[in-house]
This record gives structure tokens, C-alpha cells and sequence, in this order.
């Protein structure tokens, strides 16, 4: 398809908080819209988005970890909590005229379609927007370590983690008012720093395979379309 940005296919990973928006669980119609509408922009320039959302608005696995519940349970009921997600997406993304699909890395039929690369990558090529669900498919993964092997096996040019700062700091900028900002960061200064950029096994594999990560502000007006475009005043590019 092809776009003006330095990117033209993009894995982005977004916080199931991101749908909740002032709820304490759940959705809220509002912060759906807005998900839809930032992300909608893009699809409208042209670039080709694979999708991966977490499930914090509806289950963490620390929550059950709380009453003894099996670590492996617990991953499970967050897999089931991010079909609920990407269903939501899907249609909410349906809904505003975009077209949306979800693949799940488990059997999930009737509801969704199994993950298949070259039915992902056809889905990207035409335009679709893609949204992967049920983690890896195994417990002890995180989204992360999702959002860097699905974007490797479709051949996404960057992995685009939103966050609520702008970027990766020196420290947690909410504690510490006097936190660095990175514009630019490589791969082992981000590690020697442990500035906990993404889990260590996404952040291992993006290293190892030369895919750059891309952390914004996706709260920030604009701020996807300025971090495609190569302005990190709202972002942090980590690469080699």
C-alpha cells in the first residue's frame, strides 16, 4: 500500500487500560472512540497496523495471585481477557467504516479466526486492520514479548508501544520530576541502564532481530503520526 511515514507496516501495542478510560474496570465508550479514531488516522494515510492489546481493564494476574490462584490459570483467564479486546476493537473499528479482523494464537472458532502468518499478511496488504489475541498461545508470556514475535513474523518494520509518558525516562517521571528523557536510545543502553523498556524477552528478541521500538504517548494529540514521522519530542526510538 504505501504511506508518507518512515514506517509503512506497524505492529501496535496498547494497555487494555487504554479502553477503559476513567473506569476503574471495563470500557468506556469514549476511550473505545478515541482508540479508534487515533488509530483510524493512520489506516487512512495508509499505513498497515497489526494490533496487539493487553487485558488490564478486565483481569491482571496478580489479582488472583492475591487468593493463591495457579500462575497458569491466571495467564489463561488474561489470554481470554484480550479476545474480549480485540472483539471489542473489531467492532468498534467495524462500526466507525474501517475494516478489522481478529486471529487468536488459540482456537477460538466461531468467535475469531486461529492466527495464520500469510492470512495475517494478506489481511495487512488489503488493508485490514489486524488484531492478534490469546497472547502466544502459553502461558508465562507477556503481551510484549506478542506484540515482538507477531510483528517478526509478518515483517512489521517497528513495534509501537503506547504508554501514558513520552517516552522512556531514567526513572518512573511520575516519582521523579528530574527524569531524563531519551529521545534516542540504543539497545544496550536501554539494557545496561535497566530502564525496563519491555518485558526482557520482548526486549531480547527486538535486539536480536534488529527491530526498533518505538514508546509514545498515545494520549498525546498527534503523537502517533509525530513518532512515524521521526519526532520524538513525544517518543523514545530504541534501536541499534
Amino acid at each position: 500500500m504505501g504511506s508518507s511515514f518512515t514506517f509503512d507496516r506497524i505492529l501496535l501495542k496498547i494497555s487494555g487500560e487504554t479502553l477503559k478510560g476513567n473506569l476503574e474496570f471495563g470500557y468506556e465508550s469514549e476511550a473505545v472512540k478515541l482508540v479508534v479514531k487515533r488509530i483510524g488516522a493512520l489506516l487512512d494515510s495508509g499505513v498497515e497496523i497489526a494490533l496487539v492489546v493487553g487485558a488490564g481493564n478486565v483481569w491482571r494476574g496478580v489479582m488472583g495471585a492475591d487468593w493463591g490462584m495457579d500462575n497458569v490459570t491466571a495467564d489463561y483467564m488474561g489470554m481470554l481477557g484480550t479476545v474480549m479486546n480485540a472483539l471489542c476493537l473489531k467492532d468498534s473499528f467495524n462500526a466507525a467504516g474501517y475494516s478489522a479482523e481478529v486471529q487468536t494464537s488459540i482456537p477460538m472458532e466461531p468467535i475469531a479466526a486461529r492466527y495464520e502468518r500469510d492470512a495475517a499478511k494478506r489481511a495487512l496488504e488489503e488493508g485490514r486492520i489486524l488484531i492478534f489475541a490469546c497472547g502466544t498461545g502459553s502461558p508465562f508470556f507477556t503481551t510484549d514479548t506478542t506484540a515482538t514475535l507477531r510483528a517478526l513474523e509478518i515483517g512489521a518494520e517497528v513495534v509501537m508501544k503506547a504508554t501514558k509518558v513520552n517516552g522512556v525516562y531514567s526513572a518512573d517521571p511520575m516519582i521523579h520530576p528530574d527524569a531524563k528523557r531519551y529521545e534516542t536510545i540504543t539497545y544496550d543502553e536501554a539494557l545496561s541502564a535497566q530502564l525496563g523498556v519491555m518485558d526482557s524477552t520482548a526486549f531480547s528478541m527486538c535486539r536480536d532481530n534488529d527491530l526498533p521500538i518505538l514508546v509514545f504517548n498515545f494520549f498525546e494529540p498527534d503523537s502517533l503520526e509525530n513518532a512515524l514521522n521521526g519526532d520524538y519530542s513525544t517518543a523514545t526510538l530504541v534501536s541499534r
